[in-house]
């Protein structure tokens, strides 16, 4: 699982090519983070979903 996650975060955080025709828009480092909180928020949700059945 956590394989799927690393490279899922290494696309989303690379470099556009050198050779790009125009300037790229790089995204602010707020919007990233907000993005990396949000799927964080969800990991640790459905871990801790899945560990409350287990002890039931």
């Amino acid at each position: 699982m956590w394989s799927r996650l690393t490279i899922a975060a290494a696309l989303l955080a690379s470099a556009a090519p050198a050779a790009a025709e125009a300037a790229t828009q790089v995204p602010e480092a707020s919007n990233l983070t907000l993005l990396a909180l949000g799927v964080a928020g969800v990991l640790i949700g459905r871990r801790l979903s899945m560990r409350g059945k287990d002890q039931d």
